[in-house]
């Protein structure tokens, strides 16, 4: 990745931070803490990886992305508004009764989403049919799922991850948010999933850990997803990242899952943002 790149890219997560801030704080409800964990890779996958095209959402060779873990809409909303699918302005009205942007993620309403989620665990199936299909009808469109690493908890993920590798779905990349917490807890406590990395390997799938929250170690996922297709296995892309993360005070914290910030959080929240902004162009 070159310099230039990796700057661009750090700046474009700022921007989807502050649009997970900017949302919940105008909601006064949402979900931020995983949201800006998963904010990197929402960045990396809308402005590098995923070939997409805001002026045409529903193209018939579009790549497909799937939030299994829907109640981090703030996060995928910020993604598309700063790539051009809809207003940045737009933000601020997340989970207003009147506004198309609701508290999880409908393909009816939002331009660039291409299913609509919520129900944790059902979002790997729905990718398995979306990669199925393009097998099928030999596309070459590829299929992605953001899940977090509450939500594997759930059965249906291990019913899809058996089913993705008996249909050899190589066009299929699991990403799994490796935050630690989730609702309840810590993870480890609330129902320990580890080891998930030989979890998914008995599945059949290629696995990668990385850092979620470098754009280098990213690159190196998605490339690895890339020398994969072909192979017959699908991929999982586990990410190590930080609940709450660019936040100081959601830094960690489980308390930050469902939770919006208030008038003077979502203030210190945007100038720390603002000031890690200044220091990235800085450099």
């Amino acid at each position: 990745m070159t310099d230039e790149l990796r700057k661009e890219l750090k700046l474009k997560a700022i921007d989807v931070r502050e649009g997970i801030l900017t949302a919940t704080h105008g909601a006064k409800a949402g979900h931020p803490g995983g949201s800006l964990s998963a904010a990197d890779v929402f960045t990396y996958l809308y402005n590098v990886e995923m070939n997409i095209d805001p002026k045409d959402p529903k193209k018939e060779d579009r790549d497909r992305f799937v939030l299994s873990k829907g109640h981090n809409a703030p996060g995928l909303y910020a993604a598309l508004a700063h790539r051009g699918f809809f207003p940045v302005e737009d933000l601020p009205t997340f989970r207003h009764i009147d506004s198309y942007l609701q508290g999880h993620p409908n393909m009816n309403l939002v331009p660039g989403v291409d299913m609509s989620t919520g129900s944790l665990g059902q979002g790997l199936s729905v990718a398995c049919g979306m990669a199925k299909g393009a097998k099928f009808l030999g596309k070459s469109f590829r299929t992605y799922a953001l899940m977090g690493d509450g939500e594997i908890e759930e059965g249906q993920i291990w019913e899809a991850a058996m089913f993705a590798a008996h249909y050899k779905l190589d066009n299929l990349c699991a990403i799994v948010d490796l935050n630690g917490l989730q609702i309840d807890g810590p993870t480890a406590v609330v129902m320990n999933s580890a080891p998930v990395d030989e979890k998914f390997k008995a599945f059949g799938f290629e696995v990668i850990t990385v850092n979620g929250g470098d754009f280098d170690d990213l690159e190196k996922a998605f490339d690895f997803f890339h020398k994969n297709i072909g192979s017959g296995k699908p991929t999982a892309i586990l990410m190590k990242t930080l609940k709450g993360q660019g936040v100081s005070y959601m830094e960690g914290q489980v308390g930050w899952h469902g939770k919006a910030p208030n008038d003077a959080e979502y203030e210190q929240g945007i100038n720390e943002l603002e000031a890690a902004r200044k220091a990235i162009e800085e450099v």
